[in-house]
């Protein structure tokens, strides 16, 4: 190992064992990670914003039914990146396509639940506490659920999920004794951290605002902590590319790797709810979708970490099958969920049925063996 190596190693693990009594509790296990053998699995979860068209991502191309319905915006298929003699992902997508030939990806097609909503709210809330009942809607999150019952057999004062973005904590989250943390970018641990004990108004249930009135270290040791811990790992990474989503999942990647003990991660993409002049801006948002995902599975690939990690990819609901007056979609029902990873089960469509066209299969996504990940 490189001398400097060594000595960056020696000073990130020394300070932050000896400023661990000081730092936030969702950072406190970062301090003795790489002391033991750290092999917990994460979950990764991506969510499409506003309804993505499944029809558009997931081509089928073969079927006479999508030229007849989408006569305005049918994808050709020179320009479509071909899964089989059936289906095709979005040109966009095409670097998916290589984690699909390298088993690294998984196409789940037609995934809904019984008795669709197509409001955006109701239906996000479905898939967020996987429950039917609008009671329900605004208790906890499967995920917080699922992190409930790892945080009794698993005692530990860090995170047991960080949203990484600027919106408001998914209910997905949200469990009874779970905690969660959101985080604009990493920058935002540092600005916290620069504040002080004397910061008016401190919501006393904020780990990072209380972090700033218990500090008994200054602003700037705290700045170089955050700055040790989130920049080493990321010098060896992959390269992202510039977009929104790409830094938020290259921001997950660093903590990651960097020993944080938090089991899942999150990050919200808008913009999919395209009522009008679609193809270019659905273009776009996979195109971004598609640059990000593959650059962090080729990051946790370098990093030698993609046994650990799953990435799920899902919407609230996919788009009708007919393109409507305005160039764009309407609500529909079922999608596609992509999940990532080397552990994921190698699938992708072998050929689309009716049902599954018209977006009405409505096939249960088996959110047991998600959990059974864990």
């Amino acid at each position: 190992m490189p001398l400097n190596s060594t000595r960056r190693h020696f000073l990130r693990q020394s300070s932050l064992i000896a400023m661990a009594p000081a730092i936030p509790a969702f950072l406190r296990p970062a301090a003795h990670a790489s002391a033991k053998n750290n092999d917990e699995r994460i979950l990764v979860v991506v969510q499409l914003d506003g309804g993505n068209d499944g029809i558009n991502t997931v081509v089928p191309f073969a079927n006479d039914g999508y030229p007849q319905h989408r006569k305005e915006l049918q994808l050709k298929t020179n320009r479509l990146a071909k899964v089989n003699d059936e289906v095709a992902l979005h040109r966009s997508l095409r670097p998916l396509a290589d984690l699909l030939d390298d088993v690294q990806f998984s196409i789940v097609q037609g995934v809904g639940y019984p008795n669709p909503n197509r409001s955006h709210d109701v239906s996000m809330a479905i898939w967020q506490t996987a429950r039917f009942d609008r009671d329900d809607h605004k208790s906890f999150g499967w995920l917080g659920r699922a992190m409930d019952e790892h945080r009794e057999a698993n005692a530990s004062g860090a995170a047991d999920s960080v949203l990484l973005g600027t919106e408001s904590p998914p209910v997905a989250l949200r469990g009874r004794r779970s905690t969660s943390v959101s985080l604009a970018h990493l920058g935002d641990l540092k600005l916290r951290g620069k504040l002080t004990p004397k910061t008016p108004n401190v919501d006393p249930n904020d780990d990072l605002l209380a972090f700033a009135r218990r500090a008994s270290l200054d602003a700037r040791g705290t700045a170089a902590l955050i700055d040790e811990v989130a920049g080493s790992a990321s010098r060896d990474g992959a390269p992202y590319p510039d977009t929104q989503l790409a830094g938020r999942l290259s921001s997950i990647a660093q903590l990651i790797k960097s020993g944080f003990s938090t089991r899942v991660y999150y990050a919200i993409q808008s913009g999919y709810d395209t009522h009008a002049g679609q193809l270019p801006s659905h273009s776009r948002l996979l195109n971004e979708l598609g640059g990000a995902l593959k650059a962090f599975q080729d990051d946790l690939n370098s990093a030698g970490l993609s046994d650990r990690i799953l990435t799920l990819c899902f919407s609230e609901f996919g788009r009708r099958a007919a393109e409507n007056a305005s160039l764009g979609t309407d609500h529909g029902t079922a999608g596609p969920v992509f999940v990532m990873g080397s552990k994921a089960t190698p699938t992708s469509p072998t050929r689309v049925t009716k049902a599954v066209f018209c977006g009405v299969s409505g096939q249960k996504f088996p959110l047991h063996l998600l959990l059974d990940y864990f």
